[in-house]
């Protein structure tokens, strides 16, 4: 019977799991980490390979170690799980795999995690799977009459695969962006959004807006509404490697088609544009599928939260959700939900 078990090894599932043990939490016996993949690394190993330190938008410390100097021409998807890697080996921490959960349970004394490797009993459980599994592409009108290629950014590998094609891009968060910049270079593009982008300046991002926006995210988890991504809310900006195709008019959105035909897309009034391939950069959703069992969810759609504890159930703690989704917020997160564990589980050490 484990006392804590952390779902994912991601940030949030690895900080939560090194604050577990911080706090008394013994290693595979009271503690274990499950993680669906085969290596260290997240979601970050399954990043397309163009995908660099110089483009991302920076990765926070884990606790206890910061991320190494980069000299930005690494690549993410190998750069980011080398530092995962480290840390596991550095704190010896118990994460287990490849163990993809399946289900998990209520039980008179805790939880039964099903996993594809064996059964477990807890007492408690961080659920820190992030978004990268659920990928999400909205349904149009004739979407399944295109003939040409559809893929989501999860599935996206690099511009030259699409070299000398008409290409889609759907999208208006920061990927549709960095995507654009660099699939333009090689294809004709257009960008459609469902609202006009709001355009920010660095200087926008002062520590107060990040503290607003965090609150306004934290709002509607905290009322068992869907939670909208920390992006979404700041708006967009052009970064220094964007710039070009700032200049060349890459960014010059239309709104949304009406439908979509076998060769492209149709808007209401009645234009038309040929599209080889389809870009969905539309984001992705909680992947909270084996926790289905547990009845978390409002009639909103939502789960309603108190801090990183669901309401339903404070031995049920999400990391990675809501306001804690970003890598900054995932580390405060883990060390809440850490916090709040040992003091629910083990209130004579606290």
């Amino acid at each position: 019977m484990l006392e804590v078990a952390v779902i994912g090894a991601g940030q949030a599932g690895l900080s939560a799991a090194y604050h577990l043990v911080r706090l008394g939490f013994t290693p595979y016996d009271e503690v274990v980490v499950l993680d669906r993949n085969q290596r260290p690394g997240g979601a970050w190993q399954h990043r397309w390979d163009s995908l660099t330190m110089h483009d991302v938008h920076g990765i926070a410390n884990l606790p206890g170690v910061p991320v190494p100097p980069s000299a930005g021409a690494e690549q993410a998807n190998e750069f980011v799980p080398e530092y995962f890697a480290d840390y596991e080996k550095t704190f010896d921490l118990p994460v287990l795999r490849p163990m993809a959960v399946e289900s998990v349970r209520p039980a008179d004394e805790g939880f039964v995690v099903e996993t594809s490797n064996g059964t477990y009993e807890t007492a408690a459980l961080v659920n820190a799977t992030g978004t990268w599994d659920r990928p999400f592409i909205p349904w149009y009108p004739g979407i399944e009459t295109f003939q040409g290629r559809q893929l989501h950014t999860a599935d996206y590998r690099g511009a030259a695969e699409l070299a000398g094609q008409l290409v889609l891009v759907v999208g208006g968060g920061a990927s549709a962006v960095q995507l654009l910049a660099e699939i333009s270079e090689v294809a004709t593009t257009t960008w459609v959004t469902r609202r006009p982008p709001e355009w920010r300046t660095n200087d926008d991002f002062s520590p107060e807006y990040g503290r607003q926006v965090v609150a306004r995210v934290e709002e509607r988890v905290r009322a068992g509404l869907p939670p909208r991504s920390v992006v979404s809310v700041t708006g967009l900006h052009i970064r220094q490697q964007e710039q070009a195709a700032w200049d060349r008019g890459v960014y010059t959105r239309l709104p949304m088609f009406a439908r979509i035909t076998p060769d492209g897309v149709e808007w209401p009034d009645g234009r038309r544009e040929s599209v080889d391939t389809i870009v969905w950069a539309t984001g992705f959703r909680a992947d909270l599928a084996h926790l289905a069992p547990l009845h978390l969810r409002e009639p909103s759609g939502g789960i309603r939260m108190n801090g990183t504890a669901t309401v339903a159930d404070p031995r049920i703690h999400l990391v990675g959700y809501g306001p804690s989704a970003s890598t900054i917020g995932a580390n405060r997160a883990g060390f809440s939900a850490a916090r709040d564990l040992r003091d629910l589980l083990k209130p004579v050490a606290a």
